[in-house]
């Protein structure tokens, strides 16, 4: 991609410090509404500013998955569903503007009214808005997905529910919902549940659906054709209720999208080599760079494109269980830091053009500074002083190596943080007190060749220091059993985060949810400091609070060392075929689930 691509990027993440400090006060538009201030765009807005209006219709396409599927409804707990479904079948009342920190915009609803405190909202749906089968969405059919999602669905919509003290019918198009808890973000959150058709359930079992009690919903796509494990099949739908309305112009715009499951990454980048995808996206630099000179490169049917974005590096890396001992001690999980040589590691795979992650939000202005906290930050963290990890207060920063293949120093800091956790070397074993040897499991997902790699260069420095890996490669299907039942001592971890962090940190570190089955929060974090910044964080009232407590959780969370950083995906790399166009205008967010194929278009 040209450098002429960034420049519509660059005002827009410049614009964020302006959106942050807008007023608290409620804004009056019943078209949108923001977490701080007022929507950027206008009640008369045409589309979102990333997509294209006059985007032509039409074009099949084709995407890859890796592993397979035993279920069509991601709503529920139960099996593993493709996960673009929920993005492309069903809707919720508002949609998000991925240009903006954290704006939605209507789109089942056609306006949204809120107290200042915003401790109620209230919605009223379009007039015209139609489930698939084209029956009417109606406040029953509201009242019913929030209830049912709350209680019976996945576990990601489980945590608001709790907060609702009311939900009721206030006209024929309008539902109020009243929370019994001080959250400025829950207004959103309500906006973004999906609706589902209450009629379609009636008699069913919900939670325990079959593969073949497809959730019926609103969304442009239906799925028209599949076979377990192997493909599924979506179509425009014809009659598609809200194509006109301006969060939906230019997006939607392929007629049928196909994804097939392939066994492994392998096999899934010879099926694009081979012309059997239309697009995939590349999060290794050094196979970008290396591996995409194929012929259909060279004859330019197949385009590299590259979309740069302004949003925090999240999380990734392997994270530990810290519900097991001995990873519930913090000097073991940094003694496994230092092991982990993360530049000859970053180097072999990447080629050293990924930069490491150093933090939760690093890459932002939400993320922690160097040094000592100070100002606003101290003051967030000096309560729960006792408590927190070495490090946080004072600074901490992940281990760097020298660069070499055996890493002396950090190994020999290893040993010794090791000896003070009470694990010592005994016959060339590590073991305890107790003589029992310190043992890790590390668990993969098959063909996760680059998490292979890693590992198994990781595995020569943890058996010089008397450490014994196993590493179990599983299915797709067992890899999300095994995380959800939380058997594992090790194992690869990522979190996106957005500039609006909020109540999703409650499931990504919370207490309340450490111990359940299926909880997002891997590595088991269970800290009165953590839950409480992440209080602080949705009750401030001014961008300046809201950045001191998110800037305080980042320092919590990576001083506590529950997971060893591997690099960040600092720019999006789509390889796709040249009849795949997208316009020039870039959101901050850059690339992901709701940019590419949302707003791309087919043209020969």
């Amino acid at each position: 991609m040209s450098a002429n691509y960034l420049r519509p990027v660059l005002p827009a993440i410049a614009g964020i410090t302006a959106v942050f400090s807008a007023s608290l006060a409620l804004a009056d538009s019943s078209h949108g509404i923001a977490m701080y201030g007022d929507p950027a765009l206008p009640p008369d807005f045409v589309s979102l500013p990333y997509a294209n209006p006059d985007a032509p219709k039409g074009g099949k396409v084709v995407f890859g998955n890796t592993g397979g599927y035993n279920s069509l409804n991601p709503f529920v707990q139960k099996g593993t569903s493709p996960w673009q479904l929920r993005f492309w079948t069903h809707e919720s009342l508002m949609g998000r503007s991925w240009d903006e920190p954290f704006t939605l915009y209507g789109l089942l609803a056609e306006s949204v009214e809120t107290a200042d405190d915003r401790s109620w909202v209230e919605f009223t749906l379009r007039e015209n808005a139609r489930f698939s089968d084209g029956s009417p969405v109606t406040v029953d059919d509201v009242i019913w997905s929030y209830e049912t999602l709350g209680t019976e669905g996945h576990l990601r919509y489980r945590g608001l529910w709790g907060k609702i003290d009311s939900i009721e019918q206030t006209g024929p198009r309008s539902v109020r919902i009243t929370f019994n808890t001080p959250d400025r973000e829950l207004a959103l959150i309500a906006g973004m549940r999906p609706i589902l058709q209450k009629s379609q359930w009636e008699g069913k079992d919900f939670a325990d659906a079959s593969l073949h009690d497809v959730p019926i919903g609103t969304g442009p796509y239906v799925i028209d054709d599949y076979e377990a494990g192997r493909y599924v099949n979506l179509r425009r739908n014809p009659d598609y209720w809200g194509a006109d309305i301006p969060f939906r112009k230019g997006t939607m715009n392929l007629d049928d999208m196909r994804i097939e499951f392939y066994g492994d990454g392998t096999v899934l980048f010879e099926a694009f080599k081979a012309g059997e995808l239309s697009a995939v996206r590349e999060f290794n630099a050094d196979k970008w760079d290396t591996q995409y000179g194929f012929p259909a490169v060279q004859r330019g049917d197949v385009i590299k494109t590259e979309i740069p974005h302004g949003k925090p590096s999240g999380m990734t890396g392997f994270v530990m269980n810290t519900r097991k001992a001995p990873f519930d001690d913090w000097r073991v999980r940094e003694a496994l830091a230092l092991a982990f040589n993360f530049e000859f590691i970053n180097d072999t795979i990447t080629g050293g053009a990924q930069p490491r992650i150093t933090s939760y939000f690093s890459g932002s202005e939400l993320a922690m500074q160097p040094g000592e906290a100070t100002g606003k930050v101290k003051d967030l963290l000096l309560p729960y002083a006792d408590d927190l990890p070495p490090g946080t207060i004072e600074g901490y920063t992940p281990p760097e190596g020298d660069g070499s293949a055996r890493n002396r120093a950090n190994i020999r800091a290893a040993t010794r943080l090791l000896a003070e956790a009470g694990w010592t070397i005994k016959d060339g074993v590590l073991r305890n007190e107790k003589g029992d040897p310190f043992t890790i499991t590390v668990l993969l997902q098959q063909g996760d060749t680059d998490n292979q790699t890693a590992i198994d260069i990781y595995i020569g420095a943890l058996e010089r220091l008397g450490i014994q890996v196993t590493v179990d490669k599983v299915d797709a299907a067992q890899f999300t059993e095994r995380t959800a039942d939380l058997d594992f001592d090790m194992t690869i971890f990522r979190r996106a985060l957005s500039l609006s962090p909020g109540n999703e940190q409650r499931l990504y570190w919370g207490s309340e949810n450490a111990n359940t089955p299926g909880t997002r929060n891997l590595m088991g974090v269970a800290s009165p400091a953590v839950d409480g910044l992440i209080d602080a964080m949705l009750t401030s009232e001014s961008r300046e609070d809201f950045v001191a407590a998110t800037r305080a959780l980042d320092r919590v969370l990576t001083a506590g060392r529950y997971v060893i950083p591997i690099w960040s995906f600092d720019v999006g790399r789509i390889a796709h075929a040249k009849e795949l166009k997208f316009p020039e205008v870039l959101p901050i967010y850059g690339d992901g689930p709701e940019y590419m194929p949302q707003v791309w278009w087919y043209q020969d």
